[in-house]
């Protein structure tokens, strides 16, 4: 299943780690703290206990959000790259 993940972590080292844990689930970044892949949703559970057993404590908001093949093949994407 696809799935968009989103993050407002204020802790820098915090950020960066999920930034990184994200990349090792093979997700692909789209903004600062936003990513976008295919994760099946038990691998979606995975990755939100592995991303709380690194906050600990720290404040951290991150939203997964799952996308049916259906709505994802109606997506709209634009990307531009700087000469």
């Amino acid at each position: 299943m696809n799935a968009i993940i989103v993050y407002d972590i204020p802790d820098d080292r915090l950020r960066a780690k999920v930034a990184d844990i994200c990349l090792d689930y093979g997700l692909q970044r789209i903004q600062y703290s936003a990513f976008l892949g295919t994760l099946a949703p038990s691998r979606q559970e995975e990755l939100l206990m592995k991303i709380k057993k690194r906050a600990g404590k720290k404040e951290a908001n991150v939203q997964i959000f799952p996308i049916c093949e259906r709505c994802w093949a109606k997506r709209q994407v634009w990307v531009q790259k700087a000469k």
